[in-house]
């Protein structure tokens, strides 16, 4: 059931992954090159001034650092990777975190308006100053400084070292394009293998849909999920399922519009012929009745076992009279169309057992063998009721003409649209010149044999007719060691 398609949704999902991934990539990339110097700085910046905020909240106005003041503050420059020096107004050192000479020393600077290379102010207000510089000219060294008033009688000076930044987002963007080729291709992979989990049911959609664009509605979607796809497949399903059943419909529709217009062009050719054919057969049988009866009213015999014979001829003629009328009577159902063809499915394989097991007396009396090579089921479309009429004419005409090794064959073969059923029995050959005149009504090749097991002819006059109101075919074949007939059937609805 696979389907062909131009354009894979699977291969489209899978380059839009790829297009989407390598895009962000590419931004990510320019970000960090560009923005990622200067974010960190910002960083650190704000770092230093919350040290410094809440170091300035923490002393307040007090005139000295008490032990757990001290404890408080040791902790905020660890955390925020800060060195500290705090002198009062006499240069007396109260606090230091770090190396206290360098940043004392650092502080006299600031206080003579001695400032290194590269020096920068980066933010003045009325409490601090926040400044950066450079103390050599690689910028590998970089220091970001707040100095200023804690209150009116403590100076202090804060310091922060920031790495070389440049080094590190070069470092860092070559690592991240690496992890990001790795990403992709695994992403890649991932998607279309995913991907191919949502295709997958797509496509058996598709290819169900095309089977039933060639009327083929046993192909049905296994509904596992409650998604859209499982919705979609529940309708397609669905749709299989009125569709069979709408073409079902037309068919037994059309074949009654068919049959109407036949039956105005043919009604009085066969009411004609009919009458003819039946005066005919009738002659004989009606003749022995009424030589025989007239015989006993004449009391021609006088002995108990000849009047039983006469009426034993009498009754035998009667039935053959009503049998050959009753199908003379379906006969005409069919060929007028007055006996619609009723389209519905079924498994032949157990009409034909069924037929098999109503003829067992009749098997069983002529000692014959049945072998039924038909008993897999196959389902057909067709009218039920008269298909095993067709069957049951062929079995009893293989039963009464079997002969040699007494045994019959009924096998099926399956055609493109079709199951052919075949009744084969060992015997003798139908002439050549008589294998079409067979189906003609009351043709008999061997008369005396037909009228000896009650025949009327009409037998396969019916099958004839019953598979021409199918559209289908029936048919004979001579073998070296006996006769087949052959009729075939619908499996699918074309």
């Amino acid at each position: 059931m696979g389907v062909k398609v131009k354009y894979s949704i699977r291969m489209k999902l899978t380059i839009l992954l790829l297009c989407l991934t390598v895009g962000m990539v590419i931004a990510s990339v320019l970000i960090n090159r560009f923005f990622l110097a200067d974010y960190y700085l910002e960083t650190k910046e704000r770092n230093l001034l919350k040290g410094y905020s809440k170091i300035n909240e923490i002393i307040g106005d007090s005139e000295k650092i008490s032990e757990q003041v001290s404890n408080e503050i040791t902790a905020i420059c660890e955390k925020y990777g800060i060195t500290l020096i705090i002198v009062d107004n006499s240069d007396y050192i109260k606090f230091q975190y770090g190396n206290g000479m360098i940043l004392r020393e650092r502080l006299q600077q600031i206080n003579f308006g001695f400032n290194p290379r590269d020096y920068e102010l980066l933010e003045r207000t009325d409490e601090y100053f926040l400044h950066g510089y450079n103390l050599n000219s690689t910028g590998t060294n970089r220091y970001l400084e707040v100095s200023g008033f804690l209150n009116p009688n403590m100076i202090f000076l804060m310091r922060m070292a920031v790495e070389s930044i440049n080094e590190s987002v070069a470092i860092s963007t070559k690592f991240y394009l690496a992890i990001s080729v790795l990403v992709m291709i695994v992403g890649m992979l991932s998607a279309f293998i995913i991907s191919g989990e949502f295709t997958k049911p797509i496509l058996k959609l598709a290819g169900i849909s095309k089977e039933m664009t060639n009327l083929n509605f046993k192909a049905k979607y296994d509904v596992t999920t409650n998604d859209e796809i499982g919705v979609l497949g529940e309708s397609i399903n669905e749709l299989s399922d009125k569709l069979e059943t709408t073409i079902i419909e037309l068919k037994q529709v059309n074949s009654q519009l068919v049959s109407d217009i036949e039956q105005k062009e043919k009604i009085d050719e066969m009411r004609k012929e009919f009458i003819s054919n039946v005066s005919h057969e009738l002659k004989t049988p009606i003749a022995l009745i009424q030589g025989y009866a007239e015989g006993l009213n004449e009391c021609v015999v006088d002995d108990d076992e000849s009047r039983e014979f006469y009426c034993s001829v009498i009754i035998d003629e009667a039935n053959k009279m009503n049998k050959m009328v009753k199908d003379l009577l379906s006969l005409t159902h069919i060929e007028f169309g007055d006996g619609a063809i009723q389209i519905e499915k079924f498994d032949i394989s157990g009409v034909i057992k069924g037929v098999i097991k109503s003829l067992e007396y009749l098997i069983k009396q002529g000692d014959v063998q049945v072998i039924n090579k038909a008993d897999k089921e196959i389902y057909v479309y067709a009218d039920e009721y008269k298909i095993e009429g067709v069957i049951s004419n062929y079995l009893v005409n293989a039963i009464h003409y079997v002969k040699n090794e007494k045994k019959i064959y009924i096998s099926s073969e399956i055609k493109k649209n079709c199951v052919r059923i075949s009744v084969f029995n060992t015997g003798d050959n139908i002439p050549k010149d008589e294998l079409e005149r067979i189906w003609e009504k009351f043709y008999k090749i061997d008369k005396a044999r037909t009228r000896e097991y009650g025949g009327t002819g009409i037998g396969l006059s019916i099958v004839k007719a019953t598979m021409k109101a199918h559209n289908m075919d029936c048919g004979v074949i001579n073998h070296s060691d006996g006769v087949e007939f052959w009729f075939e059937v619908q499996t699918r609805l074309v």
